[in-house]
């Protein structure tokens, strides 16, 4: 199973319907629980990167926010696509993909199965609200002046 087939399985275990339709423009649309995906979206990574954005949008945006020249609207539309980075590309996924020794962004995203498009916005994404670095689990993950990946342990004090 694909990671767009499991995004699908979670999300109708969510209470979700979803579908993959010929819309007209954009990737995907939500109105309450039903969402539908551009069915001649050339890939399965870019496929998942936009259910992953339309379940984000369906679990926190209120009302319609198509009129995207609001700045409530804006925002809700920032939140939802960041809520989408955390779904599709978690913080552990680069402790994981450093481990299996990927050493670029194309190798992260073969082995991630996630598209690069969405691996380079999720790291801006993570230096804005990070900044410099961040730790996960026994992890620091340096995002400037490039990715890193560094494991630490703690020591019990005696």
């Amino acid at each position: 199973m694909n990671y767009y087939e499991t995004l699908i399985d979670g999300a109708t275990y969510d209470g979700f319907i979803v579908k993959e339709l010929p819309l007209k423009s954009g990737d995907g649309r939500c109105r309450g629980r039903r969402i539908a995906i551009r069915q001649d979206i050339p890939t399965l990574k870019k496929k998942a990167d936009a259910l992953a954005e339309e379940i984000a949008h369906g679990k926190i945006t209120v009302g319609d926010i198509s009129d995207q020249t609001t700045p409530a609207n804006r925002r809700q539309e920032r939140l939802a696509r960041l809520m989408a980075y955390e779904i599709r590309f978690p913080l552990m996924d680069i402790v994981h993909a450093f481990k299996a020794h990927c050493t670029n962004i194309y190798e992260m995203s073969e082995y991630l199965d996630v598209s690069e498009d969405t691996i380079k916005d999720a790291i801006d994404f993570y230096t804005q609200k990070y900044g410099v670095s961040t730790t996960v689990d026994n992890y620091i993950i340096q995002f400037e002046p490039y990715l890193q990946v560094h494991e630490f342990w703690m020591s019990p004090l005696k």
